[in-house]
């Protein structure tokens, strides 16, 4: 299905004929920067099957592949063209990109098993076609097997960015002159795979890649990337000069590229964050209150200080060339800002709410918290969904997933050893044995799972119930099917996900739904659930009470919404903060030692109180009053 998340247009650059000769001012790659992945990838397929099919010659179309998460939706786009009988691959010859040294081809964890699993068991090329590293040669021979592949240069070479700008297993700090060749992985890529392989022990230390050399020899490339986790370093292979702690920006010198990505990865670039520095922009309210937030902190004043002279040598001439005087534009724009605090999130009851981001009626509100994993609610907006139960509305919170997998096995061993303390039956070896057979890259036996899964809705329930949330009434475990593979790796998602939130939304009709609309999760089980969502809201739509609903978006752990798009901010007090914090602390099994925080070593707790605090900080920055800490959020409709 294609993804249906897509927040309302700001504003932004007029694209005509001179914005493309205009952007290339910053952007050293052509880049296209699509609403969706699900788009950027149907362009991408467009291009490789008329590549294919319009190859002439008897040798094969040689195509350069890559593998990880990036490819992930093209290749389910090309077995579906294939089998739609829009393209045959029995004239291609594939080179893929890498793979990791030693590792078994069978291995589930190869990049030969996944993209077999992926791409090439479903279509019509042919085996002796199929060139990918070999990750079982003995040491002696892996110097003359490098020196010998990919020889002949490459029609089209398709490649998925790193989060540090890898090209391949080219990391950071090489160099470019190389080609084929075996590599040691450093820690950082070597951790970024832990979710594959269970442990740093099992992790392999080596890989087998093509050089940028190598790369950089195709008759034509195409990079792509999708994410808003991906939009920094996007940034820096596209604006900023080639360096060797950027492989990716060595993809400069080639003369026949081009990037595509969606809009979360395109978020940093100049033309996205200021397009004003670019060219001519349709100036909404919202873009117009992002120019100047961006302004204060160009020239660190507060709104109601900025000049006219601000304005002019930063680029923002065109905005004091729409009929407001400089003067009026802060005021304008500082009232803007500052209607988006309120301390009433439901509405306020018998209160003008005419510039308010919340109607007063109906008052008390029925309001669908949807969390993906059991504690991304209070995580995320704990503050608010707080406030939101002590204001009086009728709160039920879902949790889509189980999260069983971010369950540490010795965390599963401890709860057994507490049931068996309290007098229950002593299972501590029977669940020791389960964990000590599990196997690598296999799913998790589905007993631990329940018990993980267990785990985790003792802890939500404790948490909503810590600040007086009925968790028998009101709190709702859906565990989505797409999640329960026992693995990492999810499936997509399907009518039935999408029919178990329909039913849920049927029974609590809410009149306010909060959703986490974030695409920069690691796990991309955030980017699934809002997707989920989207989709039952669809099948609902014409139904007599959503008339009434309106969905809000909260963040995950990782990212704030900028505050030009906010369209609500809950200010939260000290004491606020610390029943936050308490719920939070409820969700023990994620505290210390999960399995897969990514590079941030802060707590959930810790990064969700300094982001609010930040948050905060930026307002009082630009004027408003000072607040302990702030959560915001996003009107989708």
């Amino acid at each position: 299905m294609s993804s249906k998340y897509a927040l309302p247009k700001q504003g932004g650059l007029i694209a005509d004929e001179v914005f493309r000769d205009l952007v290339q001012r910053y952007e050293k790659i052509p880049t296209l920067a699509y609403d969706s992945e699900y788009n950027g990838v149907r362009y991408i397929a467009d291009t490789i099957v008329a590549a294919i099919t319009s190859h002439q010659e008897k040798r094969p179309f040689v195509l350069g592949l890559t593998t990880g998460k990036s490819p992930i939706g093209l290749y389910r786009e090309l077995v579906k063209r294939h089998k739609a009988g829009d393209v045959s691959f029995a004239n291609v010859a594939v080179y893929s990109l890498d793979e990791f040294y030693p590792i078994e081809a069978t291995d589930k964890q190869s990049r030969n098993y996944r993209i077999h699993e992926e791409l090439l068991d479903h279509i019509d090329i042919l085996p002796e076609n199929i060139n990918i590293p070999d990750g079982t040669l003995p040491r002696e021979s892996v110097s003359e097997f490098c020196a010998n592949y990919c020889k002949e240069p490459i029609d089209l070479m398709i490649i998925g960015i790193g989060e540090d700008g890898q090209i391949g297993f080219n990391e950071p700090g090489v160099n470019p002159r190389l080609e084929t060749r075996l590599v040691q992985l450093s820690y950082q890529s070597r951790k970024a795979q832990l979710k594959n392989f269970k442990s740093l022990d099992n992790t392999p230390k080596m890989a087998i890649t093509m050089g940028i050399s190598t790369v950089l020899n195709s008759k034509r490339i195409i990079l792509m990337a999708w994410g808003e986790n991906k939009a920094g370093i996007i940034k820096h292979v596209v604006e900023d000069e080639p360096t060797s702690q950027v492989p990716a920006s060595y993809m400069q010198e080639h003369d026949n590229i081009e990037l595509v990505i969606d809009e979360g990865a395109a978020s940093h670039l100049t033309r996205v964050q200021a397009p004003w520095l670019v060219g001519s922009c349709h100036w909404t309210p919202k873009l117009i209150r992002k120019a100047v937030v961006w302004l204060c902190g160009v020239v660190k004043k507060p709104i109601l200080k900025l000049t006219y002279q601000d304005y002019l040598e930063n680029s923002l001439g065109e905005l004091l060339e729409q009929g407001r005087s400089y003067d009026r534009i802060n005021i304008d724009v500082f009232n803007d800002l500052q209607h988006t605090i309120t301390g009433w999130p439901g509405g306020k009851p018998n209160a003008d709410d005419s510039t308010r981001p919340v109607k007063s009626t109906p008052f008390p509100k029925s309001v669908l918290i949807f969390s993906p994993h059991p504690d991304d609610d209070v995580i995320s907006m704990g503050g608010t969904f707080i406030r939101l139960v002590e204001q009086g509305h009728n709160v039920h919170v879902a949790y889509e997933t189980s999260g069983n997998v971010a369950v540490h096995d010795d965390v599963v061993l401890q709860n057994i050893d507490v049931a068996h303390e309290l007098g229950f039956a002593d299972e501590f070896s029977k669940v020791e044995k389960i964990i000590n057979g599990k196997r690598s890259g296999e799913p998790e036996p589905r007993e631990l799972l329940d018990i993980k899964g267990a785990i985790r809705r003792a802890e939500a329930r404790a948490s909503v119930r810590s600040f007086g949330l009925n968790p028998d009434t009101n709190a709702h475990f859906l565990n989505l099917p797409f999640y329960e593979t026992g693995g990492i790796r999810k499936s997509p998602f399907t009518e039935v996900d999408i029919e178990i939130v329909v039913k849920l939304l049927r029974e609590i009709k809410p009149h306010q739904i909060y959703a986490a609309g974030d695409l920069s999760d690691p796990h991309g089980t955030h980017r699934t659930c809002i997707e989920i969502v989207l989709e039952a809201i669809e099948v609902v739509r014409n139904d007599e009470w959503f008339k009434d609903c309106h969905l809000w978006l909260y963040r995950g752990a990782w990212m704030e919404w900028d505050l030009g798009s906010v369209d609500m901010a809950v200010p939260l007090s000290p004491t606020e903060m610390i029943k936050k914090r308490h719920a939070i602390y409820r969700h023990l099994s994620q505290k210390d030692i999960v399995p897969f925080p990514g590079d941030d070593p802060r707590e959930f707790w810790q990064r969700s109180e300094e982001r609010t605090q930040t948050t905060a900080k930026q307002y009082d920055a630009l004027g408003m009053a000072e607040y302990q800490a702030i959560e915001v959020f996003v009107k989708m409709f």
